[in-house]
């Protein structure tokens, strides 16, 4: 296998447009060298084939949606952060969009969908840890439940954004904050 890293993600930065353009049935070697406009075969120097390609789709997505660590700075509060999410994933729409099809496709396989169970429960652990660490209101459980709630709006968001028009976005982030992780009342 090839070790040219930027070559590597440039390969699966095209892989994730296809897969969000095209869905999974679309994602195949050739239609990723195509996208990143390289000689056919490019990309199977660097996947030995198509499931290796999903896995490091996956871990491609976590790199493209860290973020900015000006953000995780100074005075925290959730709603801040939760806007921040949004952002960055109507920014980076075609890997949130990649993501879900790599969801879909891991209920088809199951050595997907370990490695994705896997993936988001340090994912969802790493969130847990930093809103406690960083002393933001609310419990593990909270948490959880705004992670939750959080990710089916950003799905509405990126899927049918009309559906919320009549709700304020910024609104619903605050009620969610506010009503899953309420301040603790000062002693």
């Amino acid at each position: 296998m090839r070790q040219n890293p930027e070559r590597r993600a440039a390969l699966l930065d095209a892989a994730i447009e296809v897969l969000a353009r095209e869905g999974s049935r679309g994602l195949t070697l050739r239609a990723v060298d195509a996208e990143a406009g390289v000689p056919t075969g490019t990309a199977s120097n660097y996947f030995r084939n198509r499931d290796q390609l999903l896995v490091q789709i996956l871990h491609r997505t976590q790199e493209r949606l860290v973020p900015d660590p000006a953000t995780l700075t100074g005075p925290l509060d959730t709603a801040t952060l939760l806007r921040d999410l949004l952002a960055r994933m109507r920014r980076e729409r075609s890997v949130h969009i990649a993501m879900l099809e790599l969801r879909l496709e891991g209920t088809r396989r199951p050595g997907l969908q370990a490695e994705l169970t896997g993936f988001q429960s340090l994912e969802l652990a790493a969130t847990v840890r930093f809103h406690l660490d960083a002393g933001l209101p609310g419990d593990a459980d909270g948490v959880v439940l705004l992670h939750l709630a959080m990710l089916g709006l950003i799905v509405d968001d990126l899927t049918a954004p009309a559906l919320l028009d009549p709700y304020p976005v910024d609104r619903l982030i605050d009620t969610m904050a506010e009503r899953l992780l309420p301040e603790k009342p000062a002693p």
